[in-house]
């Protein structure tokens, strides 16, 4: 009975944390650019003495949906969303460089250009600072231009250039800021060939009829390991009963 409960107890720890990983992703349906988690679960042979005869359940993330979300216009001149495949470079709260394909950007009070989630965005000598200026252009290859204060509409003087890189996807691992990064620890070089596309937005890849009959099914996975343990319950009392009997 005790191996029963304890395997009814993992398969409903281990669906706990599928519902984690399809609640996550259901929190950012909205969030721009945002890669959706995938869970598998897996049985696992419990080792010990004698013969691994039963097996308990393992949830894990195989790996991350690349998808690309739909792009939509904004009309927005510092929002951009990424033309294929490809990444943002910024720099993450704790001063490393990763890779995002969000690309609402906004100008801080120093100056500088960053995403909306604060991250700043690398250029070719570092983050990007922006003078003040009437206007800024982003062009398909990711280089800024401004139009200075006080010049005239058609003058546009080059910044920087936005670090684009398109890496193996293989050789990405996402952390828990929601950034990616090389799986080596290096810095992924800019790529040329990658292109942006001004005044749109790419939204989630999360679908969100999916998550939620998938949290349905999680749901209905959980009620039935309690039952389970239910049942273990009632055969221990039962049995219990049949011994003072005897």
């Amino acid at each position: 009975m005790d191996r029963m409960l304890y395997l009814a107890m993992s398969g409903a720890k281990q669906t706990m944390q599928a519902q984690a990983i399809s609640t996550h992703n259901l929190a950012n349906v909205n969030t721009t650019g945002f890669k959706a988690d995938l869970a598998a679960a897996r049985s696992m042979p419990v080792f010990g003495e004698g013969h691994p005869s039963r097996v308990y359940a393992m949830t894990e993330r195989p790996g991350i949906n690349f998808d690309h979300g739909s792009a939509q216009f904004t009309g927005n001149e510092l929002d951009f969303a990424i033309n294929g495949d490809g990444f943002i470079a910024v720099i993450a709260a704790d001063g490393s460089e990763a890779y995002t394909r969000r690309g609402d950007l906004r100008i801080n009070a120093s100056g500088l250009l960053e995403n909306g989630a604060g991250q700043l965005i690398l250029g070719e000598g570092g983050p990007i600072a922006l003078p003040p200026s009437e206007k800024v252009e982003l062009g398909i290859d990711g280089i800024v231009s401004v139009r200075p204060v006080g010049q005239a509409a058609n003058t546009l003087a080059q910044v920087d250039r936005i670090k684009l890189v398109n890496p193996q996807l293989s050789d990405l691992v996402k952390g828990e800021d929601g950034l990616f990064r090389m799986k080596d620890g290096s810095d992924a070089p800019a790529d040329a060939v990658v292109e942006i596309i001004p005044g749109s937005l790419e939204g989630s890849n999360v679908n969100a009829v999916a998550e939620m009959v998938n949290m349905i099914n999680l749901q209905r996975q959980f009620e039935m390991q309690i039952k389970a343990m239910k049942s273990v319950e009632e055969n221990d009392s039962a049995a219990a009963q049949i011994m003072r009997l005897a």
